[in-house]
């Protein structure tokens, strides 16, 4: 059961290390960068961008899926293993369930799926930019909280498997 738990953190780790580098890209180098265009060339490239990760990549699914299953499946296996450092995988566990993946499903794909639905074209200017305003400091915002809750839940894990 120890080397189940050992492999199964070691998985949970890796898959919630790559979903905060991911959110970390976006915050430091996507939204930036598509910043820089105007309201109609940011909508357009925001939506391109976005269906190809809802278009169930199975490589990025299996990782942004697999990060809650393997932690989960980590924190349930780690009640008998880890004595002491129980409280930190249970920490790490509460801070990714409630600080990345609810603010995603909560925030973030509601407002991605509704800027799915702009035709970017049929827009003025005017209703671009205010669409616009409606969309990107709220989606920033919660990125860049969701991006340090999930690089503090690696931190942990990593701690962790260097203690165990």
């Amino acid at each position: 059961m120890e080397k189940l738990f050992q492999q199964t953190l070691s998985i949970a780790t890796l898959f919630c290390s790559l979903v905060a580098g991911f959110l970390f890209a976006f915050v430091l180098v996507v939204m930036p960068g598509i910043q820089r265009l105007n309201d109609r060339e940011f909508i357009r490239a925001f939506q391109v961008i976005d269906s190809i990760i809802q278009n169930n990549q199975p490589i990025f699914v299996l990782v942004w899926v697999g990060s809650v299953i393997f932690l989960i499946t980590s924190a349930i296996l780690g009640i008998g293993q880890l004595n002491q450092f129980f409280p930190l995988l249970l920490v790490g566990t509460f801070i990714y369930i409630f600080g990345v993946q609810l603010p995603t499903f909560t925030i973030n794909v509601p407002l991605n799926n509704k800027l799915q639905t702009w035709d970017v074209m049929d827009m003025d200017e005017s209703t671009l930019k205010t669409a616009r305003l409606n969309f990107e400091p709220r989606w920033n915002k919660w990125n860049v909280i969701r991006t340090l809750f999930a690089c503090l839940t690696s931190t942990l894990l990593i701690i962790l498997l260097l203690e165990i």
